[in-house]
């Protein structure tokens, strides 16, 4: 059976953002931090700062209230893949926690705004980027969790994490806009040359 474009579209961006917090977690467990200065990344930042894209674009393809579903479902994944790599439990709850908060306001700012993708894009991503890393370093990492990181490593890692997802959030939102722009103009996009 053959799905309508649209369905398959939306099939593929579901699974991409599931893909993609699974893969964060594989790759927050099997590789250290990256040290940035003063700043700590966990090299999972980086697909989490683009799983905050897909989900705007999930939302926009399925709607807000299959969007939580979705939620729901990356928040059983990322639990469950947590403890399949030996996480802690600090470190599980810290990752069910932070998907329930983050990608919940990351969807009520997405809704909310009545701007061009891009835009809402960026600012929804910034929103759930700031609370996603404040959330996981301080129940998952800090001394309050795990005791995994000192408090004088916390701010250090919550700013690494929040510089990276801004980053892509930046480039995600660019990209839409681009994308966007190209859509507008004759042709499919494309201007032809004289």
């Amino acid at each position: 059976m053959k799905l309508p474009r649209s369905a398959s579209i939306s099939s593929v961006l579901v699974l991409s953002y599931l893909t993609a917090i699974i893969l964060a977690n594989v790759l927050t467990a099997s590789l250290a931090p990256i040290a940035a200065g003063s700043l700590l990344i966990p090299a999972g930042s980086f697909l989490i700062g683009a799983t905050f894209i897909l989900r705007d674009l999930v939302q926009q393809a399925i709607g807000r209230r299959h969007s939580y579903l979705a939620i729901a479902a990356a928040m059983i994944l990322s639990a469950v893949s947590s403890l399949a790599l030996g996480d802690s439990i600090w470190i599980t709850v810290a990752s069910a926690a932070t998907f329930l908060f983050s990608e919940s306001a990351d969807t009520e700012v997405y809704t909310r705004l009545r701007l061009p993708l891009a835009q809402r894009v960026l600012y929804s991503g910034l929103a759930g980027g700031v609370i996603d890393s404040a959330i996981f370093v301080v129940i998952g990492l800090s001394p309050l969790g795990a005791g995994v990181l000192p408090w004088a490593l916390v701010g250090p890692a919550i700013g690494g994490q929040v510089l990276v997802k801004t980053l892509l959030q930046v480039a995600g939102a660019a990209v839409i806009h681009e994308l966007a722009k190209r859509r507008r103009l004759p042709n499919g996009g494309l201007e032809r040359s004289h």
